[in-house]
């Protein structure tokens, strides 16, 4: 059973992992200092840990059906409240947007009446939140190939979420001091790579050995 698995696993941790890193858990009992807000999919196949080569307590992670953050609003959600804490309270410097290869969230997001009756709360976060990135899709690119319509949707995906982590107000004052840097991913499952938005050219590019980070729109271009 899948279940006995999980708990073998747990088991193994304890007895290997952990005992050989007893020193690293104990400083991260006494409080976390992450290097970079990760935020990407709740999909099964996508571990940011594993992808980055991340030790425990270098990544804060908020993940969701499709890597989505809302746009700020004074009622909250909890993808705001994670990123406010992250940048305020641990003093993040650089947050990652990782979306990926097929995406089953932009998917339904493209096909979104289907879900309506099977799996209303799914509709609903899809309807309500995705709206922006289905309208510029369908709008600019209908008639392209379904496959290549997918891969255009997960892109522009990433690109609205940078957007609206620049209405919260924690964010638009660090980018206006250049204490916060925003980058725009892309996992390829098939592949293992990720690849960066490169605002320079307007594309997603391998990424290598730099980090191509959104520009700042308070003192330069726009993604």
């Amino acid at each position: 059973m899948p279940i006995k698995r999980i708990i073998d696993g747990l088991n193994d941790f304890h007895d290997n992992y952990f005992s050989s890193h007893r020193e690293l858990f104990t400083q991260l009992s006494q409080g976390q200092t992450p290097e970079v807000l990760f935020i990407t999919c709740s999909d099964s196949r996508i571990d940011p840990c594993l992808i980055t080569q991340s030790l425990p307590g270098e990544l804060f992670v908020v993940r969701n059906i499709g890597n989505i953050i809302p746009a700020y609003a004074k009622t909250g959600n909890a993808e705001g409240a994670a990123v406010e804490y992250a940048v305020q309270g641990l003093g993040i410097k650089d947050i990652v947007i990782c979306g990926h290869s097929h995406c089953g969230a932009i998917k339904g997001l493209l096909q979104i009446g289907n879900l309506a009756q099977q799996m209303p709360l799914v509709y609903d976060w899809l309807r309500h939140h995705g709206e922006p990135t289905r309208r510029l899709v369908l709008d600019n690119y209908g008639d392209y190939p379904q496959e290549e319509l997918l891969k255009i949707a997960i892109e522009q995906n990433v690109l609205t979420q940078i957007e609206n982590l620049e209405t919260y107000p924690v964010i638009r004052s660090k980018m206006h001091s250049r204490e916060i840097t925003l980058h725009a991913w892309i996992y390829e499952i098939e592949s293992g790579a990720v690849y960066a938005y490169d605002a320079s050219n307007g594309k997603f590019k391998l990424l290598e050995n730099r980090p191509f980070p959104v520009p700042n729109p308070l003192i330069g271009s726009h993604p």
